[in-house]
């Protein structure tokens, strides 16, 4: 079945007007993402799909706050201190990797403590209509991923594709090294997995509104793709999971920061 489906956003609260972008006292900078209706998953004729993908209408029903970036190891640091990462080599700037999604949670209630606000893991829901940012197709692009749209296949073992392109390979990259979506998001494709608060579990194909998975299922959903797997891992609507206590090599997250309740 083919659904017919339009992306729609619904203006921001009458009376609630929302700067467009913000930056927290870290410095840490995010993007008001409108609220709306997107179609989540993939068509059936998408390149790689997954039989996970199953389209179906989502209601985002509230805008929110999504951090333009992956959370940086500056970041990191800035906020849980210099010895979890004390081996960590290249940048700043660089995505945080090896990071639990329960560290990731500890990583949270310590900035909600710092700041005062209420920031969260995106739902997968959340990311994936962040990331098409009103696109239908599977990059936000169009239809076909290239090296010099994204981080992805830099891993010399196997997927090695970027490497020459990339110049420093069996890594990401600093954020913010290739064009942001038309909402101002960077590196929703590639450069590293990011944890969403869902656990992960099929879904079928009925009309929903917030939907974010918790009752059931023991691994937590990964989305966007890496720097170490192929590009068709970054599309938006391709789905990975991880065991939450799992530190991986190519998985960081971003942040949401939750809107005051009117």
């Amino acid at each position: 079945m083919i659904l017919a489906f339009s992306v729609v956003f619904f203006p921001a609260w009458a009376g609630h007007a929302q700067e467009q972008k913000v930056h927290n006292s870290l410095g840490m900078e995010f993007v008001l993402v409108p609220a709306g209706m997107f179609l989540m998953g993939s068509p059936l004729d998408e390149a790689y799909r997954s039989p996970s993908e199953v389209q179906h209408p989502v209601t985002i029903s509230r805008p929110f706050y999504m951090q333009t970036t992956e959370v940086t190891v500056d970041q990191w640091r800035a906020v849980m201190g210099r010895r979890f990462l004390a081996r960590k080599k290249g940048s700043g700037d660089m995505p945080v990797v090896k990071v639990s999604w329960y560290d990731c949670k500890k990583f949270i209630r310590k900035l909600n403590r710092m700041t005062g606000d209420l920031y969260l893991l995106p739902t997968e829901a959340q990311w994936e209509y962040a990331a098409r940012a009103g696109s239908e197709t599977p990059y936000f692009w169009g239809s076909q991923i290239d090296c010099s749209r994204a981080m992805f296949a830099n891993n010399p073992m196997k997927y090695d594709a970027c490497v020459g392109v990339h110049q420093a390979s069996g890594r990401p990259k600093p954020v913010k090294s290739y064009p942001p979506n038309a909402w101002g998001l960077y590196d929703m494709h590639g450069n590293v997995w990011e944890w969403c608060e869902d656990r992960f579990g099929r879904y079928g194909a009925v009309s929903m509104v917030d939907p974010c998975e918790t009752e059931s299922g023991k691994d937590r959903v990964r989305r966007g793709g890496s720097w170490f797997g192929p590009g068709y891992s970054c599309r938006s609507a391709n789905r990975a999971y991880g065991h939450p206590m799992s530190r991986l090599q190519n998985t960081g997250f971003r942040l949401v920061m939750a809107l005051p309740d009117r």
